[in-house]
């Protein structure tokens, strides 16, 4: 093989390489027995299978603190991130193709560590920007080309839907990620966990592998 052959296969990886999709997955549940857990390491092998350049944010296992200070609100009112860890948060996502958050339903919400991570990290300045008028927003995230959200709960879905409202397609899809300018949003819910047979959980999570598999 000769030199010139050999640069171009060597400049032809490197720019596969530039261009491998980069996948953020946000998880929290503090139990590594859970399915919360599951659908975790099923995703993240299909993205892996996928050849993404895969990252894991455990907001458990990192101890994020998901308390807004006085200090985090007036630098939201800045435009400032003040938090170290938000911060660090914040730069993975602009570099992130595909964020993927993953989260158990606990009394029809997300839990107090995710509810803190959307507080802190989705900002302005960072995530988002207002328009003009200043009642309308925009996403600052160029690279983001779409956010999955799967949940887990015990409640049916049905009931989810039509008793609580589906409080957590109100209040994440459209009343954070929409909101803030993101136009592409799948959320994938999971329910009656707790009643479901182990050939349903292992469905289940084939399908999200096949699915991060594309």
């Amino acid at each position: 093989m000769n030199d010139s052959i050999l640069c171009f296969i060597i400049s032809l990886s490197s720019v596969m390489e530039e261009k491998k999709m980069k996948t953020l997955i946000v998880y929290n549940h503090p139990y590594e027995g859970s399915f919360c857990h599951a659908i975790l390491e099923s995703t993240v092998q299909g993205a892996k299978e996928a050849g993404h350049e895969v990252n894991v944010i455990n907001l458990d296992s990192e101890n994020f603190n998901p308390v807004m200070t006085g200090k985090d609100l007036l630098g939201f009112i800045k435009h400032e991130m003040v938090d170290e860890q938000s911060k660090e948060y914040s730069r993975k996502i602009q570099q992130a193709d595909n964020l993927i958050l993953i989260f158990p339903i606990w009394w029809e919400l997300m839990p107090a560590m995710m509810k803190g991570f959307i507080d802190k990290v989705v900002f302005p300045g960072s995530f988002y920007d207002y328009t003009t008028s200043g009642y309308g927003m925009i996403s600052k995230l160029p690279n983001l080309k779409k956010v999955t959200i799967i949940t887990t709960m015990n409640t049916p879905k049905i009931v989810y839907r039509f008793i609580y409202g589906n409080a957590l397609k109100n209040a994440l899809i459209k009343g954070t990620f929409k909101k803030a300018g993101v136009k592409n949003v799948e959320w994938i819910s999971f329910n009656m966990v707790k009643q479901s047979s182990e050939k349903q959980r292992t469905n289940w999570l084939r399908r999200v592998r096949n699915l991060f598999q594309k």
